[in-house]
């Protein structure tokens, strides 16, 4: 779709007004269909909310969660159907409920798949319903007089951690896909500095082939989404479907951010998650580890500034079934990080330092190496 913004007017602007003045971001309707100040306002509020780019735009990526966002639990009856399943907040609502009342499907994506309807239809076993894996109203409303049955922490964070550890410590065999971001017609961040053009693909690449071998030393199946080279585009849905088909137990994309001002500048890293919901607002909590461990360990070794960790709902964070995170590892246009990015020794630390919080993510906790101390060798003596 096209992108809508300021100044927009028809039908499709008329639609996104409606859900705005729905989720209470927008006033009562004054009969407009443009889009105007207020209406951009509301966008970016709604986009800061939801985890996505604050742009105050409605791009493909807003509308998707706009439409998501205008169902609430109980207003439609809900199914698991093929080949498109019903995606909305009300799918994200009912699958933090069963979460939080012991049923194991995953990660609340909002997405309404076999997992969720498989959790359903016990649940609706064992409260004495039809169990069929469709939620109605009496389903709805068994779910609401229901207490939480899971306590202690988030279940979303003790399921995962259960299994984490029950893996053992040893990266040895374990499938790991590196996204370099962007590609073939795609550059991304583009800028030039010494006779030369630096983009942000040719650097990520750089980094997940520097990343890769010091993970193939660990052990580790690594898996590359893309070449040097890919030819056309790449949308991250397609680069989380090849992490799920291959089974992955990690998935990293790698990126490099801009900024119209030179003096933006640090690393970030992000998982996915919501800023609101009954889980505290994550819903991938290994995800929110292994973030939190690569911004500390690139921080400590690089030096970039620690713009932290965030949640949020990206393409490839959401859709993919195992822990995702995407790295931001400095700004091209800033001339302090670039005249780093540019040096490849810099590069070869960026790439340790994320293989060390990988290593640190499996360790057990008594020998977890402390932040900054990790070595690819140190790790071989994990993987054996």
């Amino acid at each position: 779709m096209l992108v809508i913004g300021r100044g927009d007017a028809g039908p499709a602007v008329v639609e996104i007004r409606a859900i705005l003045r729905t989720l209470s971001l927008l006033d009562a309707d004054d009969g407009s269909d443009t889009f105007d100040a207020r209406v951009e306002q509301a966008v970016r509020a709604f986009q800061q909310a939801r985890g996505l780019t604050v742009t105050g735009t409605v791009t493909e990526e807003t509308w998707r969660a706009l439409d998501a966002a205008r169902w609430t639990l109980g207003a439609r009856v809900l199914s698991h159907e093929q080949p498109e399943p019903m995606f909305g907040d009300d799918v994200r609502q009912l699958q933090e409920r069963l979460l939080e009342l012991g049923y194991d499907l995953g990660r609340a994506d909002g997405i309404f798949g076999r997992r969720t309807a498989a959790a359903l239809a016990t649940f609706q076993r064992e409260v004495g319903l039809v169990a069929d894996g469709v939620c109605g109203p009496a389903t709805v409303a068994a779910l609401r007089r229901l207490g939480r049955k899971v306590v202690g922490g988030r279940p979303t964070l003790l399921r995962e951690t259960v299994r984490l550890h029950a893996t053992g410590p040893a990266l040895a065999g374990r499938r790991i896909v590196l996204d370099p971001g962007h590609g073939g017609d795609d550059p991304g961040v583009s800028v030039a500095d010494s006779g030369q053009r630096w983009t942000e693909a040719d650097l990520a690449y750089d980094v997940a082939v520097r990343l890769a071998e010091q993970l193939t030393t660990l052990g580790m199946r690594v898996y590359l989404t893309r070449g040097p080279r890919p030819t056309g585009p790449m949308s991250e849905a397609i680069r989380a479907s090849l992490a799920n088909e291959l089974g992955a137990d990690l998935v990293l994309s790698l990126h490099l951010d801009g900024h119209p001002s030179p003096l933006a500048s640090g690393v970030a890293t992000y998982h996915y998650g919501y800023a609101t919901g009954t889980d505290g607002g994550v819903t991938s909590t290994l995800g929110e580890r292994l973030a939190e461990l690569v911004q500390e360990e690139i921080v400590n070794r690089t030096g970039l500034r620690d713009c932290r960790t965030h949640a949020k709902t990206w393409d490839l964070l959401r859709l993919t079934r195992m822990p995702a995170i995407r790295v931001e590892f400095g700004y091209l246009t800033s001339p302090d990080d670039r005249a780093l990015l540019i040096e490849p020794v810099f590069r070869d630390s960026l790439a340790a330092a994320i293989a060390a919080a990988v290593q640190r993510l499996y360790a057990p906790a008594e020998l977890e190496a402390p932040v900054g101390t990790a070595t690819t060798g140190e790790a071989t003596l994990v993987a054996v």
